[in-house]
């Protein structure tokens, strides 16, 4: 499967040798380039990559960008490892890529508390860590690149709000909540639900990102209250498939006047849910830049490794960085997709051949 990006590569590469993530100087908390360390080290050496899973659309798509970006941005990147969702899995990884000489190591841990000691041991051996869509409790970071998780949360709660009328009741299928992602995906949708539409009764399920326990879940649910009229995945990439698999065997799929539509929105912005999204199946997502996500993530690495350092504030790529108490984190744009947008060429989820 052929990915096309947002840039061409001679721009990706121009980015990563001259360009900074921060924007102009006049903008408040950040400059107009990244700034070398002043113990900057070697300007070269090879990145290790862990990817999180095999068993999701979305990453999947993760996993193809980056050995394509990773040439166009001049990143020594080594054979990527696939921890499989298994935090063991992931510190035996970084291990092994330790060992093999990296010399900064992109993960997208997906139980952001067990990592930390893991982090701590690459601290010592001053080994910078980008982390990808998920934020580590604890431990240093040199950047998270990610959206803003709880602004997901938020915008489902608002778009299901007003298609319900501020009545009835919806099913969150939520990821794992050992996961920052999911905390902060069903922390924004319930606090937004409570104070917003009150009318409205939200069941949650917490799907462990595990699509046959979100099915099982959805259909135990429906089966207890058939008039749920709305529903939230966390992640199309794990939670699509089985959803529509439950509501087509209970006659649920119709058009959206139909007084037996269930609304539908999804997290992840990959092509399988546009498709929904142009056949009246699901109603909306969000779409998190699987793209954006591989080319920050190499872009950091390769950074960190010349030593280049970064600021709090607006960068030149639409998105923010805001400091954490561990390190920085580079929030991307997701926008919100209903079939209004749904062909926009500029959505990743559009680009994939």
């Amino acid at each position: 499967m052929k990915l096309g990006t947002a840039a061409t590569g001679a721009a990706l590469l121009a980015l990563a040798l001259t360009v900074s993530a921060c924007g102009s100087s006049e903008t408040t908390g950040a400059d107009s380039s990244a700034k070398p360390a002043a113990d900057a080290g070697a300007k070269g050496g090879k990145v290790g990559i862990d990817f999180p899973r095999a068993d999701s659309d979305f990453w999947n798509s993760y996993n193809k960008y980056v050995p394509q970006l990773a040439g166009e941005l001049g990143v020594d990147l080594m054979p990527p490892t696939n921890s499989q969702n298994d935090v063991a899995k992931l510190v035996a990884n970084t291990q092994a890529m330790m060992g093999q000489g990296a010399k900064a190591i992109i993960m997208a841990p997906q139980d952001t508390g067990a990592i930390a000691s893991t982090l701590q041991t690459l601290e010592n051996k001053n080994i910078p860590v980008v982390s990808v869509d998920t934020r580590p409790d604890k431990g240093k970071v040199f950047m998270v690149v990610r959206a803003d998780n709880k602004a997901y949360g938020t915008k489902a709660c608002e778009f299901l709000g007003e298609k319900l009328g501020g009545k009835g009741k919806v099913v969150q299928l939520m990821g794992a909540l050992s996961s920052i992602n999911g905390r902060d995906r069903a922390e924004a949708f319930g606090a937004c639900m409570k104070e917003k539409f009150p009318g409205i009764t939200v069941f949650e399920e917490p799907t462990e990102w595990d699509g046959t326990k979100a099915a099982s879940m959805l259909q135990t649910r429906l089966q207890q209250h058939p008039d749920v009229k709305g529903i939230y995945m966390h992640a199309g990439g794990v939670h699509l498939a089985p959803t529509l698999q439950v509501l087509k065997a209970k006659g649920l799929i119709a058009p959206p006047e139909d007084p037996k539509h269930v609304f539908v929105i999804s997290n992840d912005g990959i092509p399988q849910e546009f498709e929904a999204i142009r056949k009246g199946e699901i109603d909306a997502t969000l779409s998190q830049p699987a793209d954006l996500y591989a080319k920050y993530a190499l872009f950091y690495a390769k950074a960190a490794i010349e030593g280049k350092t970064f600021q709090p504030g607006p960068t030149d790529h639409d998105s923010t960085i805001v400091q954490l108490p561990n390190g920085l984190e580079d929030q991307l744009p997701a926008p919100l997709v209903t079939k209004e947008n749904v062909d926009d060429k500029s959505l990743w989820g559009n680009q994939v051949k």
